[in-house]
Formats: C-alpha cells, sequence, structure tokens
C-alpha cells in the first residue's frame, strides 16, 4: 500500500474563549493519497482553517498526529518545521498575499530561489507556470496592476513553483466573482493534477466537487 502524503489521526484544537473551552478539532482523521485532490467542504466555523494550520505547520498547540510525506510533525524540530513547509507544501490563500515590490514573475520565482534554483530556473518555471494560467503577456506586471482574479493566479503559481507534494489552499476564491472563481478552480486542480502533486483545497463552491477525486465534509470536528 502506498504510504499517504497526508496522514492525520486523532487531531484536536481546543481554544479558550470567556472562561470555556471550544472544541474545534474533535479527533478527526483524515489521509490524503499521492497525487489525490480532496475538497474539504464546511460552513464558516466548521474548523477547515483550523485543520490547514495545522497541516501547514502555521502554528502548534494541536494534539493528535499529523505525518506530511512520512514525517511526523511533532518530531520536527524548528529546522524541520522550516524545511518541510518549504520542501513538501505549497500554500495558496484566501487572501493572495504577493510581495506588492515584485512584479508576477518575481512573486513566482522567489520560493524557488529560496530552495537554491538558479536564477535562469526559477524564471522559466515561472514564466512556464504563469503562462499555463494565461498570463504570460502579465510577468512584468505588479500585484496592483492586476486584477483580482489575476492576482490569485499568481498565488497559484508561487504555490506550485517548487512541485510540492502536498498543496494547500484555504478558500483560494473566497474574494473572486463567481465566474472567476470557477476558472480559477479549474486551472488550478488542472495544474496540481498535471505536476502530480496531491492537494487539499477547504472551500464553500460545491461545484468543485465535479473536478476533484474525493470530497469530505467537516462538521462539528469531525469528518463526515
Amino acid at each position: 500500500m502506498t504510504e499517504a502524503v497526508l496522514d492525520v489521526t486523532g487531531l484536536t484544537r481546543s481554544f479558550s474563549q470567556g472562561g470555556e473551552t471550544i472544541e474545534v478539532l474533535r479527533g478527526l482523521d483524515l489521509h490524503v493519497g499521492p497525487g489525490e485532490i480532496v475538497a474539504l467542504l464546511g460552513p464558516s466555523g466548521s474548523g477547515k482553517s483550523t485543520l490547514l494550520q495545522a497541516v501547514g505547520l502555521l502554528e502548534g498547540g494541536f494534539g493528535g498526529s499529523i505525518k506530511i510525506d512520512g514525517e511526523e510533525a511533532a518530531r520536527l524540530d524548528a529546522d524541520g518545521r522550516t524545511r518541510v513547509p518549504r520542501d513538501k507544501l505549497g500554500l495558496v490563500y484566501q487572501f493572495h498575499h504577493l510581495l506588492p515590490d515584485f512584479n508576477a514573475s518575481e512573486n513566482v520565482e522567489l520560493p524557488m530561489l529560496i530552495r537554491d534554483a538558479t536564477r535562469v530556473q526559477a524564471k522559466d518555471r515561472a514564466g512556464e507556470l504563469l503562462t499555463a494560467l494565461g498570463l504570460g503577456h502579465r510577468l512584468t506586471h505588479r500585484p496592483s496592476q492586476l486584477s483580482g482574479g489575476e492576482q490569485q493566479r499568481v498565488a497559484v503559481a508561487r504555490a506550485l513553483a517548487n512541485k510540492p507534494v502536498l498543496v494547500l489552499a484555504d478558500e483560494p476564491t473566497g474574494n473572486l466573482d463567481e465566474a472567476t472563481a470557477q476558472k480559477v478552480l479549474a486551472e488550478f486542480v488542472a495544474l496540481v493534477k498535471g505536476q502530480g502533486s496531491a492537494a487539499l483545497i477547504a472551500t464553500h463552491n460545491i461545484a468543485l466537487a465535479r473536478a476533484v477525486d474525493r470530497v469530505v465534509t467537516l462538521h462539528e470536528g469531525r469528518l463526515a
């Protein structure tokens, strides 16, 4: 049996608020196989973002086990918690978080340069991804010169730049109009499939279910 790219077992997370303990994740189990694209559905406040923050190693305070490409998150030291997201994960957020002083190509090149790619390699790969997303004519434009849909396409390209084993997307089209959201999601899924990455996509977009391998629903801190 092929080892899961993401193996989450018994994941818990609670917060204290007004003297009460609020349990957001209640012993959640989730497994994503190599190359599998999974849509994570659930209403606002159901814990989708909390789950992605845990898997993305963005914050601590979680109970249970998270294995990313066979590595147990709880056993990682500070260097490991930097290395694993850098080398194995790609992140796409609802807000694109592009660097305003860098153009589209440079925003995509940066994570590759951090991983010691040459400038030529990074530039070529950025151009390839952005062209596939319909932005071949916008490579030298800064974020302020791009539409919302174009900015999110740049964020998608940046997340895929290093060919991560797992892409995490948190409401990646939440700020886009419906028509643009459908286009960006379709392009995103096609690119992820094309390069063989796995993906976990938190979304309200039920129509996405037709484009992914599996749909899971988060309800009261567990997957239904």
